[in-house]
């Protein structure tokens, strides 16, 4: 793989791994809020029926609220894990590319220099 492809690919990969960090981050923020603020039992007057469990503690929030963290944590999730494929994928490219060198030039040692 070329150097400008390398170059791409890790680019890449750091463009989903951190903002897919900063969806989980700030997911567990809002599930942390929602802990502290949101009713322990049904609030049917508020339409806060729907359980959710955090952290052990059972909190009852909107269909919206519940229907809105699940998408922020699902497609955090998704975009980190693209992410992360592709860091590995990265990896594994660089890896095999350094190999590939030190095998040119260990090559390159092993030649006698011709008289």
């Amino acid at each position: 793989m070329k150097p400008a492809q390398m170059a791409k690919l890790r680019i890449f990969s750091l463009y989903f791994l951190l903002p897919g960090l900063a969806g989980l981050i700030v997911s567990a923020l809002v599930s942390a809020h929602y802990l502290d603020t949101l009713p322990k039992w049904p609030a049917p007057e508020e339409m806060r029926m729907t359980p959710r469990d955090i952290h052990g503690v059972i909190v009852y929030q909107t269909v919206e609220e519940d229907r809105n963290l699940n998408l922020m944590e699902y497609s955090s999730i998704g975009v980190f894990l693209v992410g992360l494929v592709s860091g590995f994928v990265y990896l594994e490219k660089w890896n095999s590319a350094r190999v590939r060198a030190a095998d040119k030039n260990e090559e390159l040692a092993r030649k006698p220099t011709g008289a």
